[in-house]
């Protein structure tokens, strides 16, 4: 498990108008991601928060530049992506991966990704932020775009 050695975030995220965009599949693992999220915005300050659901993981980021064109600071991707027996999980992880940071670069609104691509449902569960899960990976999402956030706001441009 990869969650030894992750930084410590504290942000300052008042003010922030943050969606959260969330797949639909995998309800248990979506619940935990979604909650872990939502803690992480309170704890951050954030009160201007508004959830969309998304289909599918594949269509994360189309709604996430719509959000980012609709004004919000900060975007939450979340999505759940499971190894199948077929290619799929490469070319709808390939996609969903490019397509969020595609969304961030073109538009300059950081994007939190927290989308698990996991070999096995368990893996998932592992990573959802429910009660007996080792990561939290919706709150890590969440508390890294805030930082991209602060950060990128406090820039003083070029002239």
């Amino acid at each position: 498990m990869a969650g030894h050695g992750a930084p410590e975030i504290t942000v300052d995220g008042s003010g922030a108008k943050v969606a959260v965009v969330a797949s639909s599949w995998h309800t248990v693992v979506m619940d935990g991601l979604i909650a872990g999220t939502d803690r992480a915005l309170k704890e951050a300050g954030v009160t201007d928060t508004t959830l969309l659901r998304a289909p599918g993981s594949f269509e994360l980021p189309i709604i996430a530049q719509a959000c980012a064109n609709a004004g919000y600071d900060v975007v939450v991707a979340l999505g759940v992506i499971i190894r199948g027996g077929t290619p799929h999980f490469e070319y709808v992880s390939a996609a969903t991966t490019d397509g969020l940071s595609r969304v961030a670069l073109d538009t300059g609104v950081p994007i939190g990704f927290g989308l698990l691509t996991c070999d096995t449902e368990q893996q998932a569960l592992d990573r959802a932020g429910l009660p007996g899960s080792p990561e939290d990976k919706g709150r890590e999402a969440a508390e890294a775009a805030l930082s991209a956030w602060a950060t990128v706001r406090g820039l003083t441009p070029r002239r």
